[in-house]
């Protein structure tokens, strides 16, 4: 998780690496979440050879005052655009509509992250609107894309 967490170039739309304490901060979230809810992030390892290369998974996140399901990705920046993010994003999304039978999940996406919107709209997700998320001092718009079951 380091060397995503804390690489300057993948942490660009969080405007910054984490440091060490943040990327432990990270990882306890990540304990507690499926402790919590039984799920969350999940290590994202390649069937070829067993490598990690990222995480995916289901978090909820507060979208102006409503709690929504959210499907997360983030990759190590050597295995973008290779389509490990689609196929993730479409495994969380059955996940959350099969298993956990929610009727609507939602990524919140940095207004600016064009490639992540692009995963969403492949998967079938929808834009439906942009909110201004405080994070680390600063305000930033990230858009909503959602998809219904």
């Amino acid at each position: 998780m380091c060397k995503i967490l804390q690489c300057p170039v993948t942490m660009r739309f969080y405007e910054h690496a984490f440091s060490d304490d943040e990327v432990a901060a990270w990882l306890t979230g990540q304990l507690e979440r499926y402790g919590r809810f039984g799920f969350g992030l999940w290590a994202v390892i390649r069937k070829a050879d067993g490598l990690f290369i990222g995480q995916a998974g289901l978090t909820w996140q507060n979208v102006e005052g409503a709690e929504e399901l959210e499907i997360g990705y983030l990759f190590n920046k050597d295995f973008w655009h290779r389509g490990y993010a689609t196929e993730a994003a479409k495994g969380c999304m059955e996940y959350a509509f099969r298993i956990l039978e929610r009727p609507r999940v939602v990524s919140t996406i940095r207004d600016i992250n064009l490639p992540s919107r692009a995963v969403a709209v492949r998967v079938g997700m929808k834009y439906e609107k942009t909110f201004i998320k405080r994070y680390y001092g600063m305000d930033m718009p990230h858009d909503v894309y959602a998809a219904e079951r």
